[in-house]
């Protein structure tokens, strides 16, 4: 049988944000797949791209699975966009210090784009949000991935204020 090769899992943190970009498991490496995610402590995953194994396994553990795949090598639609930062401002609003694995194929276009915009509305400047992903990630985006974060305009900004209670002063600012 030919040796599985998986990509490190990479975290990415920006003021309160913090998202992990990992492997495209499959049913044969889902136990180490399972283990990362415990070392973690997730409790979401959010996969963008076609199921490639069995969820029962991690749902066990108390990890709830978000699937909202869309094409690989675009951008997403506005619907899922627009999803993806309500969501994140949920999850972060709700866990504050959380990380939240986002995983698609090969963790180059989907999942860091996703994740930028996250970074973006959390007030990084589109560039250093780009050139911090491609650190973590040699050869994200394409061109039209990169075109549509150029062009994109913050709809709200996901603000953390450092205070005891979090849910008051998380928000859209």
């Amino acid at each position: 049988m030919a040796r599985v090769n998986c990509p490190a899992p990479v975290k990415v943190t920006c003021k309160n944000l913090r998202f992990l970009i990992s492997h495209n498991p499959t049913n044969a490496t889902l136990n180490k797949f399972r283990e990362e995610l415990k070392k973690y402590g997730f409790t979401t995953i959010l996969r963008v791209c076609e199921a490639t194994y069995d969820t029962t396994l991690i749902e066990k553990e108390g990890i709830h699975i978000l699937d909202w795949p869309f094409d690989d090598g675009v951008p997403p639609s506005s619907q899922i966009g627009d999803d993806w930062l309500s969501f994140v401002k949920i999850k972060f609003c709700e866990e504050p210090g959380c990380c939240m694995a986002v995983r698609c194929v090969a963790g180059l276009g989907r999942t860091p784009v996703l994740v930028v915009l996250a970074l973006i509305e959390g007030e990084m400047k589109y560039e250093d949000a780009v050139h911090s992903m491609r650190q973590k990630r040699c050869g994200a985006f394409n061109s039209q991935q990169l075109l549509y974060l150029e062009k994109y305009c913050p709809k709200m900004q996901l603000c953390f204020k450092g205070s005891t209670d979090h849910r008051n002063n998380c928000g859209i600012q």
